[in-house]
C-alpha cells in the first residue's frame, strides 16, 4: 500500500510561480508511474501530466504544456509539480496520484481510473 502526501499549495497572484511535492511512503517508488489531477469547483478530475519510473519521460496536458514541470527524485521517493506562468484558471485541487508500471522510461497520459494510489490533495489559487 503507497501512501502519498502532497505539501506546498497556496495562494498566489497570477504570472507567478509554486511547486508542489508529493512524498511517497509504503512501496517501492521507483517502481511507479507517478500523476499529478486537478480538480476545480464543478468540473471534472483532469491529468496534468505523469512522469516514468526513472525520471527521464514525462507527458503533460495540452492546457499546462510549456508551464508546468514534473520531476522526481527516486532517493528522496518524491515527485514535484512545478508550476510557472500560473493563471486563474489553474486554480484547483491538485492531487498526486501513482500507478505501477512495467516500464522504466515510459509514460502516457492516463485517466484516473488507471491510477491505484491517491494523495489526499492540496489546493492551488490563483487569484488575477
Amino acid at each position: 500500500q503507497v501512501q502519498l502526501v502532497e505539501s506546498g499549495g497556496g495562494l498566489v497572484q497570477a504570472g507567478g510561480s509554486l511547486r508542489l511535492s508529493c512524498a511517497a511512503s509504503g512501496g517501492t517508488f521507483s517502481s511507479y508511474v507517478m500523476g499529478w489531477f486537478r480538480q476545480a469547483p464543478g468540473k471534472e478530475r483532469e491529468s496534468v501530466g505523469a512522469i516514468s519510473r526513472n525520471g527521464e519521460s514525462t507527458v503533460y496536458a495540452d492546457s499546462v504544456k510549456g508551464r508546468f514541470t514534473i520531476s522526481r527524485d527516486n532517493a528522496k521517493n518524491t515527485v514535484y509539480l512545478q508550476m510557472s506562468s500560473l493563471k486563474p484558471e489553474d486554480t484547483a485541487v491538485y492531487y498526486c496520484t501513482a500507478r505501477p508500471s512495467q516500464f522504466r522510461g515510459i509514460v502516457t497520459l492516463r485517466p484516473s481510473k488507471n491510477y491505484d494510489y491517491w494523495g489526499q490533495g492540496t489546493q492551488v489559487t490563483v487569484s488575477s
